[in-house]
């Protein structure tokens, strides 16, 4: 049993939409959400089950009713303060999360049979996610409040997630008193209690630090020496515990701080294995979240000593996130146990090595912690989720250039079977691959194929994805490029067309491909890549590269205006989507620069002759794919900057789904914050999956989108903005990605 204080994973107001409600079943793994009213006591009960049932009965969807419409108003619940015994015996089939009350029966927390990844304040500690990286104060402030304060902000700007101090009643925590005066005790407890009894902040001191922590935005955890300081700590609010190394085998320490129900952080320094299972034992036993932090306890510790081999055999041993208390001098150790495992780093942390105080001379100044909280951030980017081994989007676009597919050595009707004299091996990789040739042979063609033509995946299937006409609620449209669109327009039914252009494209006459006047709208897709390896970026921060950039995009409007001929009349102006730019390519700019960007943007657009279009910038990945290599996007990556840029300057957006949700997922916020933001702002959207941070463009249904959820979501925020599947490749085999995405997509939009 694990109790978790994180009610946010499981708990929604009754008065919030069903909608909301299935994000949140779908979020967290126990499937199953909690209704709470204005006071935080739970009144409901919803689960995968429930909702299915409930639809059933129905006939249809409407995901905008009140969650306590479908909610069960009966549910098992215990106190907090039940013996763990007591409430694990309230576990049966269906019922794997209780919630637990306080003595007013407000929620307090949740138990679960599941092990779920410990959470302290905004922080998951579990494999997948980012390492917390603790600065370890201790005692470094050496008994003054200024200088504590000092190492906080340097350790904000350093990087660092959170700042870690030491609680101490020495008065009760030893014998005497504490005095050294009166004590027979070795010379080295002679020096460690001079040094606490002159460095020792007061609690009030301290806790007044660790506000100022908290307002930083860093979360502020502290290691409480007795079980005076744990009371004033939980009394203060502090989000977990710290157990240090020495209080290991303090059992009485232990029951104390488990039955606060919050997590504890255990350092495992000087201590045998035996010892360690005990304590951890004991404390899974009470249904503490626990991450375990490797540790050797010499100052400082010889790299012989450090053994970061272990961290592999506490985690799997145990069964719990762990960490690493380093006391060795440097920081190349840290960064190797992340490498190794390690979800939470913890180093100390001074302005000055030779002050007094043995932790002064392990810690590391506030450059060298900033250094390591880089190669960390590194380690952690190249770490991933492990599993089994996927293609990342830099190598599928490498793949299509690079690698070598299957193509006809002579043209094949339909009906007929291939043979192998009839596939050949060449580059590029946009076909098959040559490994499923075998497949291949003796097939019969569903299509007629050129001989030169790749053989698509749509070749190996009994029933290839054909298109057809599609029911949707709102206006859809397909990419195009000129020589397609007779094909597009006569295969299915299209409200318009996204003329996808290349900057060759801009040079070309549209009249040598397109027939006529076609009944349909259209929107353009202005190139990003010009003659030159010329990346468009109208927020660039030379004045040359704006120039041109503005040159660029009164071309494509030219071309906008000429294409008008070829359709009907459109009432309002002509789209044309847009990356602005604002990208860069050694790492993000700071937050502070941002409003230079969007500033140079309104400029530029300012300058254009555009009445009669509509500019409409793109919203971005935090790590778009250009010519050279994955950059990183500065801005229309936020939310509310992207609604705050749109309000003020009356321009609306195209919402890019995938793009979106990688920005979002980047950033740990959520799609649905996301989209109440810039809602009311969308004119036009691309439609696709996305995965992690960077896996954009991904068909519908192989990425991490609901687009259940998002389907309604966009139904409250944005009614009438049209869309197109914007599947990477989509276009290959006669659009087959896009019909692919129109047959997925029908049935939610």
């Amino acid at each position: 049993m694990i109790i978790d204080r994180n009610v946010a994973a499981y708990c929604i107001l009754e008065s919030d939409l069903l909608s909301r409600a299935l994000e949140k079943v779908d979020q967290n793994r126990s499937r199953v959400a909690f209704t709470v009213d204005n006071t935080q006591r739970p009144t409901g009960v919803l689960s995968d089950g429930d909702v299915r049932r409930w639809l059933i009965d129905r006939g249809y969807a409407d995901l905008s009713v009140p969650v306590s419409a479908v909610a069960r108003p009966r549910f098992v619940s215990a106190l907090l303060t039940d013996p763990p015994e007591k409430v694990t015996q309230l576990f049966r089939d269906g019922i794997d999360v209780i919630p637990l009350l306080d003595a007013h029966g407000h929620l307090a927390a949740f138990a679960t049979l599941q092990d779920r990844d410990p959470v302290i304040g905004p922080f998951t500690i579990g494999k997948t996610q980012q390492t917390l990286i603790v600065a370890e104060i201790g005692n470094n402030h050496n008994g003054d409040p200024g200088l504590a304060r000092h190492l906080v902000d340097l350790a904000h700007a350093s990087g660092a997630d959170c700042v870690k101090f030491q609680m101490r009643q020495i008065s009760s925590l030893y014998r005497n008193g504490g005095g050294v005066s009166v004590m027979r005790e070795d010379l080295g407890t002679e020096y460690t209690l001079d040094l606490l009894a002159r460095f020792n902040l007061p609690a009030d001191s301290l806790l007044d630090v660790m506000d100022y922590a908290r307002r930083l935005g860093l979360l502020p955890l502290c290691t409480p020496w007795d079980p005076a300081s744990v009371e004033i700590l939980d009394t203060w609010g502090v989000d977990a515990f710290k157990i240090a190394s020495a209080d290991l085998t303090n059992h009485d320490l232990l029951i104390r701080v488990a039955a606060t129900a919050k997590p504890v952080l255990l350092s495992t320094g000087m201590s045998r294995e035996s010892e360690i299972a005990e304590s951890v034992g004991l404390l899974q036993a009470a249904g503490t979240p626990l991450v375990l932090l490797h540790c050797n306890s010499t100052y400082p510790t010889p790299l012989k000593d450090v053994n970061l081999s272990y961290i592999p055999h506490l985690a799997d041993r145990y069964g719990c996130p762990v960490g690493y208390s380093g006391h060795e001098r440097g920081a190349a150790v840290a960064v190797a146990a992340v490498a190794l495992g390690a979800r939470v780093i913890e180093k100390h942390f001074t302005v000055d090595r030779t002050m007094e105080g043995v932790d002064h001379k392990v810690s590391l100044l506030p450059d060298e912690f900033a250094d390591m909280v880089q190669a960390i951030r590194d380690v952690d980017a190249a770490l991933g989720n492990g599993g089994e081994r996927c293609i990342s989007q830099g190598e599928m676009i490498n793949r299509e250039n690079l690698a070598k597919s299957l193509v006809a050595t002579r043209a094949i009707a339909r009906g007929e079977r291939v043979e192998e004299s009839d596939i050949h091996v060449a580059s590029p990789g946009r076909g098959i691959q040559p490994n499923r040739k075998t497949e291949l042979i003796g097939r019969r063609m569903t299509r007629d194929i050129a001989a030169g033509d790749f053989f698509y995946a749509g070749d190996l299937a009994d029933a290839p994805i054909r298109p057809r006409s599609y029911r949707l609620r709102r206006q859809w449209g397909i990419p195009v490029r000129y020589h397609d669109l007779d094909r597009i327009v006569t295969a299915s039914n299209p409200d318009f067309v996204e003329y996808h252009l290349s900057y060759r494209d801009l040079d070309e006459d549209p009249g040598d491909s397109l027939a006529g006047a076609y009944d349909l709208d259209f929107v353009v897709h202005c190139p990003e890549l010009f003659e030159g390896d010329f990346l468009l970026d109208l927020c660039a921060d030379e004045e040359q590269v704006r120039e041109r950039s503005i040159r660029e995009l009164e071309r494509v409007i030219a071309v906008t205006r000429r294409l008008r001929g070829f359709h009907r009349p459109q009432k309002t102006p002509i789209p044309i989507v847009t990356n602005v730019g604002g990208f860069s390519s050694d790492g993000p700019r700071p937050g502070s620069q941002t409003t230079a960007l969007y500033r140079r943007l309104e400029a530029c657009l300012a300058r254009l002759d555009a009445d009669d279009i509509e500019i409409l910038p793109q919203t971005m990945p935090p790590f778009p794919w250009h010519f050279g290599g994955q950059s990183h996007h500065n801005i229309f990556v936020d939310g509310e900057e992207i609604g705050e840029y749109c309000q003020r300057n009356r321009r609306r957006i195209c919402l890019d789904i995938s793009h979106s949700q990688l920005a979002c997922t980047h950033a740990r916020r959520s799609m649905r914050t996301f989209l109440d933001a810039v809602g009311p702002f969308v004119g036009h959207m691309h439609i696709a999956d996305a995965k992690g941070v960077d896996g954009e463009g991904l068909q519908i249904g192989e990425g991490d989108i609901d687009f259940g959820t998002l389907s309604a979501q966009l139904q409250r925020v944005a009614p009438s903005a049209g869309f197109i599947p914007e599947i990477w490749q989509g276009h290959k085999n006669d659009g087959e990605g896009f019909w692919t995405a129109m047959d997925r997509l029908e049935q939610w939009f």
